[in-house]
């Protein structure tokens, strides 16, 4: 089988990728599907299984013994992607994910739509015709729960109640201050524009979420789940289903008993961090202190949003600055700051990341999360600005677009274990070469840790050993320093989106190792530099393709 054959599988697996996922076209700048939400049925579903299947058939005719190199890579992702989004569509776990939080239908929409360049008129029409779908669009996403209920498989009760308290804000929330009216158009009248926009949130957008909030009260609340009984495993094929997503989120085959094992070993280990830490910076080794001053002292807390920015775009500026000392030059897209919208912003977590448009048309962002910022600690931020800005997401994925000779779909493909465990690695990575303001930081940096390893042991705890949302709360409460809002922000992120948690450290806990083999196996001929562009250069891969890519570079090498 040809080169030409592989490029022609992957080039159709991309483009049946963006027809079912036509949000994840426009984030990625890809021209042709703006207009265009998908389909939330389980019809959709369906339809997303046989392009699946279509993939696995075609991969089927291809020998991958007979390739090399990049096209290599390019077959086990193929194959690995298949496999585990068809794994994770059948399992079918968001029909019980009702919440608030980022992995939330309403949140996501609310943040990720208006999220958009409308730079002309082409752009500026698709969008209203989008936002004209919006209403169909939560309306078969609200059936699909209904289904989901009528089989057993019930939301949360926590999760309902908090979807009702984000859709009040948002329904009581002026027209004019609509997320949804954001953007500002260019190339057309925007008085106009802004008119027929508000037009359609008002006739369609809003009565839909309107009955949204009915039927969650009046439907699902009365059948929801407990707090005590939040795990997967407490409905039909939950089991199997978190199975399926542990898999496709570590790349791995580990147990949820063996991950539940490595998060409470790193958890152990991490307390003598917060001793050492603690002493240089609060004046006490004792680290239940260090935790109650971290988390109660007032004085560690910001005042302002704008403090919250600065702090965030100081650590971003270093960052760039420092590159050099560790890695290769790239000439990638610019990296901007900005704060998540107010209406998704009471229910989400501290930060995250959204790629640049393939057309440039919009920067990699990093998204703060400023709400409340007297409930915000100062020592968090710098870590988050690492791991989501650079050298963390946004080099990652912006020399990924780089990558002219990937596939599309490798250019913008994301394995989770790969990516948020990437993102961990640089916040160990930015204290190296010394980026942090200082040890109070630093013990930011340490709690950040802790709390990734606390994520191990809790959404397993939740999802595999039917632990409750106030045991895991309690869990988190006494081994990280994180506040006690944003310890029930992360619980409840676990409880509607089983597995993507176990990513992180696991990710962190596999590129670290291969650094230390490849630093043992090479000696002096270990470069830092070229040991991250290796590891970066074929994009987003699994752990398991990761590995053969680092032995492949030791073996060059020592062959120099």
């Amino acid at each position: 089988m040809s080169d030409s054959s592989l490029a022609s599988v992957a080039q159709r697996y991309f483009d049946l990728r963006l027809a079912d996922n036509p949000l994840a076209a426009t984030a990625y700048g890809i021209a042709g599907h703006d207009d265009r939400l998908p389909d939330p049925s389980r019809e959709g579903d369906r339809g997303r299984l046989a392009h699946l299947a279509e993939t696995r058939d075609a991969l089927a005719g291809i020998d991958p013994a007979l390739l090399e190199g990049q096209d290599r890579i390019t077959h086990s992702m193929l194959d690995r992607l298949v496999r585990d989004e068809t794994g994770a569509i059948t399992a079918a776990l968001h029909e019980v994910g009702a919440g608030a939080s980022i992995a939330g239908v309403v949140s996501r929409m609310l943040s990720g739509v208006p999220n958009v360049n409308l730079d002309g008129e082409r752009r500026s029409r698709d969008y209203l015709a989008r936002l004209a779908g919006l209403g169909d669009y939560f309306d078969a996403a609200l059936e699909r729960y209904r289904i989901a209920g009528s089989e057993g498989r019930h939301q949360t009760r926590h999760g309902v109640l908090a979807s009702i308290g984000q859709l009040d804000d948002y329904l009581a929330g002026p027209l004019d201050d609509d997320p949804l009216l954001r953007p500002e158009p260019s190339g057309v009248d925007a008085r106009q524009w802004r008119e027929a926009a508000a037009g359609v949130v008002e006739r369609r957008v809003r009565p839909a979420l309107a009955r949204w909030r009915s039927v969650l009260e009046t439907e699902l609340l009365p059948e929801a789940r407990p707090d005590e009984r939040v795990g997967v495993c407490h409905v039909p094929e939950g089991e199997a289903g978190y199975l399926a997503a542990a898999r496709q989120f570590t790349t791995t085959d580990l147990t949820p008993e063996e991950i539940h094992r490595i998060g409470l070993d790193a958890v152990e280990r991490l307390r003598e961090e917060f001793a050492e830490l603690g002493a240089k910076a609060l004046g006490t080794s004792d680290v239940d202190e260090v935790f109650s001053r971290l988390r109660g002292d007032a004085s560690l807390r910001y005042e302002r949003a704008a403090e919250i920015l600065a702090d965030v775009t100081g650590a971003l500026r270093r960052a760039e600055a420092a590159l050099p000392e560790a890695f290769l030059e790239y000439d990638i897209a610019p990296c901007e700051v900005r704060t998540v919208p107010e209406a998704a912003a009471k229910g989400s977590t501290l930060a995250y990341y959204t790629v640049p448009a393939l057309d440039e048309s919009r920067p990699g962002t990093h998204w703060v999360n400023t709400y409340e910022p007297r409930t915000r600690t100062r020592y968090e931020y710098e870590a988050l600005a690492f791991h989501e800005s650079v050298p963390g997401h946004h080099l990652q994925f912006a020399l990924g677009q780089t990558l002219g000779d990937l596939p599309l779909f490798r250019r913008f493909s994301y394995f989770t274990a790969f990516g948020e465990g990437w993102g961990l690695y640089t916040e160990r990575l930015a204290d190296e070469m010394g980026l942090y303001s200082g040890n109070l930081a630093r013990l930011g940096m340490v709690s950040f840790d802790a709390w990734r390893a606390c994520r191990l042991v809790v959404d397993t705890g939740m999802h595999a050993f039917g632990w409750s949302r106030g045991e895991a709360i309690a869990f988190m409460r006494d081994h990280t320093a994180l506040s006690e809002v944003n310890i029930a922000n992360e619980v409840d992120r676990y409880i509607a989106w089983p597995g993507q948690a176990l990513a992180y450290m696991i990710g962190r806990r596999h590129i670290g190792e291969l650094r230390e083999r490849a630093r043992g196996e090479l000696g002096a001929a270990f470069d830092l530099r070229h040991f991250h562009d290796r590891v970066l250069s074929s994009g987003s891969i699994p752990l398991e393709t990761m590995t053969g890519v680092v032995e492949d570079w030791i073996a060059e090498r020592r062959a120099a």
